[in-house]
């Protein structure tokens, strides 16, 4: 999975990742403004446990301050 498109850290330095039965959403916020991302999960493949793992330690890398959502 590639990270692009992501909304500027400065604007949106929080992030919160959550795993559904179908995707992946990724709740960028901060700065009283929001804004939301969803990966369906047929394009990450493999283990979709370790891809959220990834990606919320990914995010973090970049400097998003990241915390997991609640699975629905």
């Amino acid at each position: 999975m590639r990270l692009t498109g992501l909304p500027n850290v400065a604007r949106y330095p929080e992030a919160e990742v959550s795993r559904g039965e179908e995707n992946i959403t990724i709740r960028f916020g901060g700065l009283d403004q929001e804004q939301t991302m969803t990966v369906p999960l047929k394009y990450v493949g493999g283990d979709e446990e370790a891809a959220e793992l990834w990606l919320m330690a990914r995010l973090q890398e970049i400097g998003y301050e990241v915390r997991r959502g609640e699975t629905p």
